[in-house]
């Protein structure tokens, strides 16, 4: 995880605090330590394209299930195929893009002792087609189970579900 964007997390955690309140506990720490993770993921996953740098940022036998488009990949070999896929297509002039946006408020993280920790909530998904304009499209839920790989935080599973078209 980048040094700049664990900071940032810490630092909005930071804000909503009085100025007089005790430092961050143990669970708020581990709350932004994944929060910073997450961004990064999707941000690699939604806006860039470096198949070599998503098969760094995930475990190698990560998994990842969604409730309409099946069953994604069983390994780090068929998340990045999967991925570079996309990447493909996204480079097309009129292609549709789209961005993803945790709806901060919505997610829990809970520790999973010896091993990572589990991220649960909310997320929405945007398109546009080429440049035009951004629509908010559709919603649904997601759980990710991170582990700690030697200080670095990497998904193991991935769960998206409950999609469902904006209204």
């Amino acid at each position: 995880m980048c040094c700049h964007t664990l900071k940032f997390a810490l630092a909005a955690i930071a804000s909503v605090s009085s100025l007089h309140a005790a430092p961050p506990s143990e669970p708020d720490m581990l709350t932004a330590s994944i929060l910073a993770a997450d961004t990064e993921l999707f941000d690699l996953y939604f806006n860039k394209c470096d198949p070599k740098m998503m098969a760094t940022v995930v475990m190698p036998n990560v998994e990842f299930y969604h409730d309409k488009a099946g069953v994604i990949a069983n390994d780090v070999k068929e998340l990045v195929a999967d991925y570079e896929k996309g990447c493909t297509e996204k480079l097309k002039p009129d292609a549709w893009r789209s961005r993803r946006q945790l709806e901060g408020s919505s997610v829990r993280v809970y520790s999973v002792p010896g091993f990572g920790a589990i991220e649960e909530g909310y997320h929405r998904f945007f398109e546009r087609q080429g440049d035009g304009p951004e629509k908010l499209v559709g919603l649904a839920r997601f759980v990710i189970v991170w582990k700690d790989d030697s200080g670095k935080w990497k998904p193991s599973r991935i769960l998206s579900y409950a999609h469902r078209a904006a209204r």
